[in-house]
């Protein structure tokens, strides 16, 4: 029997970007879908857990026992043996990574159109990790880098700004706005602790998911059934929670985190960030097909300021940093699981 042909290096990094921009693009238009239908936010980040828990918790299972029979110097272990990371790390890692990201969110689509978390979640993400990275990792700011910086945070405002002027006329949509730049902070911050301890992207992956499967999933339960957190997965359409365990969960977190891991091998940190650069714009127009969201002025530019930010500001630090080891951070911010 002929064996299988094997994919170049080319090909599976093609393919792995192309996997990785339309999850992220889908991410965005799916949970602004989902506010509409029948899951809370709560239902939402418990459905992307348990979802990514199905592939991941054995995945860190499996991990620990085999880093355990080699005696590799990679035996750190937490959480009963389920997370290849010291507690202390799991647990930094997973507040930020796996519970106060997927619950901000989420909730941000409740309030805000998929346009505005379009610009404002990969917008505010190199400049929250930035500004945390120079205070933290000491890292140092460019003046090509505040010039893109400058341009992402003139895009938040241009498309922020609006909402809030309107928040006196009694519009929600700024709450949205601020939940989405809110969870762009957490996960700044879970990518500078991910620099700052060297992470690998699936160990960090395995441990976020299993702190908060270990962590969200009780304390979720025990809210419900006490009445001070509603809940609507009970009542909701048993495709409808499958589709969201298999999409969230495993394609955001799994799948996403693996692609983007091979394209990183293969492009590089600086050319992975021009390319993950297209999901702004890709997500705005995607809302305006699929969720007949309107494309006001305010949108265009905060995408166009956004997008010539990240792309400025990659361009410009990778002509003084070419071969540094350490990716720079605005690949950091929006690869997510680069750090």
């Amino acid at each position: 029997m002929p064996a299988m042909p094997r994919l170049s290096p080319r090909t599976l990094g093609i393919g792995a970007a192309v996997v990785t921009v339309l999850v992220w693009t889908a991410f965005i238009v799916i949970a602004r879908a989902s506010a509409a239908r029948s899951l809370t936010p709560f239902d939402l980040a418990l459905a992307r857990i348990c979802g990514a828990s199905l592939v991941l918790v054995p995945w860190g299972a499996w991990m620990v026992m085999k880093d355990l029979r080699q005696k590799d110097g990679l035996t750190a272990s937490s959480l009963f043996g389920l997370s290849p990371l010291s507690l202390r790390v799991t647990a930094s890692a997973g507040i930020l990574g796996g519970v106060a990201y997927a619950m901000l969110a989420y909730s941000g689509f409740f309030f805000a159109p998929a346009g505005h978390a379009s610009v404002l979640m990969p917008g505010s993400l190199p400049l929250w990790t930035t500004l945390l990275a120079a205070l933290v990792l000491r890292d140092r700011i460019t003046p090509g880098r505040a010039f893109g910086l400058a341009l992402i945070v003139a895009g938040d405002l241009v498309v922020g700004g609006r909402s809030l002027l309107h928040a006196f006329e009694g519009g929600e949509v700024w709450k949205g706005d601020l939940l989405f730049m809110a969870a762009a902070f957490c996960w700044a911050c879970y990518s500078v602790v991910a620099r700052r301890h060297g992470l690998d992207a699936v160990r960090a992956t395995i441990a976020i998911t299993v702190f908060a499967l270990l962590t969200y999933v009780p304390v979720y339960s025990l809210l419900v059934a006490g009445g001070a957190v509603a809940s609507r997965i009970g009542s909701a359409p048993w495709a409808e929670v499958a589709f969201q365990m298999l999409f969230q969960g495993v394609g955001s977190v799994v799948i996403s985190g693996i692609t983007f891991t091979k394209m990183i091998q293969y492009f590089g940190p600086v050319r992975s960030t021009m390319i993950t650069a297209l999901v702004p714009g890709l997500s705005a127009f995607g809302a305006v097909i699929w969720l007949d969201e309107p494309l006001h002025w305010n949108l265009i530019a905060g995408l166009l300021l956004v997008t010539a930010g990240i792309l400025f500001g990659v361009q410009k630090s990778a002509t003084g940093a070419r071969n540094a080891a350490m990716p720079t951070v605005p690949a950091a911010a929006m690869g997510r699981r680069d750090a």
